[in-house]
């Protein structure tokens, strides 16, 4: 028995799917059981709670083989990242009452250093938290998310993808949730290890090259076009960020575009992504036809 948190998101679900692939008994901390009906249809374990109860936690985790744990996404934190301080501490506890043989924890490349990251500081906090765990550790420093430019299929109809990322063919760190959930599955099932582990996940790909291959699957030429700094406040609150709380997700992408998010920490470990944005256009755009 495994448990996933957050089941019914992106990383959750594709970590579902692949340890569901090999045969694998499944539980779930859900807040909502019918936005997880699917999963039960599946087999899977539902217990209800969430990260903020750490005896729903503490359940949970009662008897499995490995966790799988993340962090709610939070685009407009308190300036002391109160939200992240609190989930993790919810954790820290139940982890160190129930004591599972493995924790997966999801993080973010650039989540070893302690400043400058903006919304990337709730990983950097998680991280530190967790290294008081006996429980073996890994943690999936995963690059940006290629499911962040989905905006893209309707947005670049014209041939332009506006990103925040400047200079657009600077290469950074992403992947897809898909390969994200493939390696939580294995390294949950595979082989045991000892203290902590730090995997860097992702491949180094530019933001055209992410245009690139947007304009293949829409069959227009489409080209990646750089958000002047001064227009980001007004750009992350159409992307629905309240107005005045845009100053996290504004700090992350200044310390991606001053490299943070470049692959070669040390004493960690790094797996490609095999699925490319191609793909997770492809498939995305697929699916709205259904």
């Amino acid at each position: 028995m495994y448990l996933v948190m957050g089941i019914t998101g992106k990383v959750g679900g594709a970590t579902g799917r692949h340890l569901l692939k090999q045969g694998k008994q499944i539980r779930a901390l859900v807040r909502n059981r019918e936005k997880a009906a699917q999963w039960a249809d599946q087999g899977v374990e539902l217990v209800e709670g969430d990260w903020n109860e750490v005896t729903a936690i503490a359940a949970a985790l009662k008897g499995v083989e490995g966790a799988f744990v993340m962090l709610p996404p939070v685009w407009a934190p308190s300036p002391d990242f109160k939200e992240a301080k609190e989930v993790v501490a919810n954790y820290v506890e139940a982890l160190t009452k129930a004591v599972p043989p493995r924790v997966v924890a999801l993080s973010s490349m650039g989540a070893n250093r302690t400043s400058g990251l903006g919304i990337v500081t709730a990983l950097s906090l998680l991280e530190q938290g967790f290294r008081s765990l006996t429980s073996p550790v890994a943690f999936v420093r995963a690059g940006g998310f290629f499911e962040n430019f989905l905006y893209g299929l309707q947005a670049a109809q014209g041939g332009t993808l506006p990103v925040f990322y400047n200079p657009t063919n600077r290469k950074s760190t992403m992947v897809a949730t898909n390969d994200i959930g493939a390696e939580v599955a294995n390294l949950l099932t595979g082989p045991a290890w000892p203290g902590h582990r730090i995997i860097e996940l992702g491949s180094m790909v530019s933001s055209d090259e992410v245009a690139g291959q947007l304009g293949e699957v829409l069959k227009i030429d489409v080209k990646a076009f750089a958000i002047p700094r001064a227009g980001w406040a007004e750009a992350f609150e159409q992307f629905g960020i309240p107005k005045g709380q845009t100053g996290a997700a504004e700090q992350m992408f200044e310390s991606l575009n001053a490299g943070w998010m470049d692959l070669g920490g040390n004493g960690t470990e790094h797996v490609a992504g095999a699925t490319s944005a191609l793909d997770v256009f492809a498939a995305a755009q697929e699916a709205a036809k259904k």
